[in-house]
């Protein structure tokens, strides 16, 4: 295998029908990956896409049962929420646990019981810079991110002797649907300001790209990543180290 090919990898994304998820999914089947896209509804485009609740153990386990065996786990899938401590109600907090923290959980065990028994395997996380700093309203999302983090260093560490690389990114602020939904609803009629605000927070000058972050899943996953395991990869515009 060349370095950036996945040829006759079998590779599932979650949280694949938009964002993030789905550059992911586009850039590995680009590079020779039969990709199974999951999201919690199937995706009508893509007959190969399975639909999963990832926060559901039942669902989770049933998905993966139907897949059989797969190479790659992407952990896409996740929801975000603006709020403080004390503006975050119980239910905002159990709502994104349930998909962030749970919903990674259910798939990574999911798919590591197959991998353990076949020896080989990579996961790959979906973690953020909301992991290791402290941002402003973001209260329960950093929880989840952190606690994705911890998960993958300690499943890194557990399933090495299985020959399983775990991995996560933590990207800063990327220009999603989600971006645009949430400007357009809090701030009607300034959108353009409150874009570039969002985007001078990257030292670099803008917010990255879904395509950023795709390219750098596809390394992580790739042959060329062979002696990457246990890393938490930012992928933040100069964010943590150049403010």
């Amino acid at each position: 295998m060349t370095p950036f090919r996945l040829d006759n990898q079998r590779a599932v994304v979650t949280g694949a029908a938009s964002g993030i998820g789905r550059a992911i999914a586009a850039l590995f089947a680009e590079a020779g990956a039969h990709v199974i896209r999951m999201d919690l509804n199937a995706i009508p485009d893509d007959a190969a896409s399975i639909a999963c609740d990832v926060s559901d153990e039942s669902s989770v386990n049933a998905a993966f049962s139907a897949l059989g065996p797969i190479d790659i786990l992407v952990n896409s899938a996740g929801v975000s929420h603006i709020g403080t401590v004390l503006s975050t109600t119980p239910a905002d907090f159990d709502r994104l646990f349930r998909v962030n923290v749970r919903g990674t959980y259910l798939c990574m065990a999911a798919a590591a019981r197959e991998m353990t028994r076949r020896k080989s395997g990579i996961i790959l996380n979906m973690a953020s810079i909301a992991a290791t700093a402290g941002l402003a309203d973001r209260f329960a999302y950093s929880m989840t991110k952190g606690a994705v983090l911890s998960m993958t260093l300690s499943a890194a560490r557990d399933l090495l002797a299985h020959n399983i690389r775990v991995n996560c990114i933590s990207p800063a602020r990327v220009h999603t649907p989600f971006v645009d939904d949430y400007v357009a609803k809090n701030y009607p009629g300034r959108e353009s300001e409150m874009m570039q605000q969002l985007a001078a927070s990257q030292p670099i000058g803008r917010m990255g790209t879904p395509e950023e972050v795709a390219a750098l899943a596809l390394y992580l996953c790739s042959p060329a990543a062979s002696f990457i395991t246990g890393a938490d990869m930012p992928l933040d515009g100069g964010f943590q180290n150049l403010r």
